[in-house]
């Protein structure tokens, strides 16, 4: 079976762009520009990886990966971000499912590559730095 990775992206071409590329590896991939929406796709789906970005407008980040967990106990997410916030790893300790935590921008291998190892390992990616 192959993983089933949610993007929660308010940005539609860069999720967009992140999508083509998970699903040229492999990957089953759909996509969610809002609150609303990742909810829905939350409750009716089963996912493995969840690839969220922090400042997503108009939502609470966090009950949306709460009910992510609450749906999908051993969801592994992403978190990606433009800012500083949380570079210091602290998220982890927040997020029980927290797997990864990359700024932006990202390069779609990069994301691929900690997406591949979250379902390989339960080890965390603390941090990826694209250039």
């Amino acid at each position: 079976m192959r993983t089933q990775v949610l993007i929660v992206e308010a940005q539609e071409n860069l999720g967009t762009l992140w999508q083509g590329f998970l699903e040229r590896q492999g990957f089953d991939v759909a996509l969610a520009g809002n609150q609303p929406d990742a909810i829905d796709m939350l409750q009716f789906d089963r996912w493995d990886v969840l690839v969220i970005d922090l400042m997503l407008p108009d939502a609470s980040v966090l009950a949306i990966s709460d009910f992510a967990g609450y749906k999908n106990p051993d969801i592994s997410i992403i978190v990606v971000t433009a800012n500083s916030f949380f570079s210091d790893g602290s998220i982890f300790d927040l997020w029980s499912n927290a797997r990864g935590f990359m700024n932006q921008p990202i390069e779609p291998d990069d994301l691929a590559a900690v997406v591949d190892q979250c379902m390989r390992s339960t080890n965390c990616v603390r941090a990826v730095h694209s250039s």
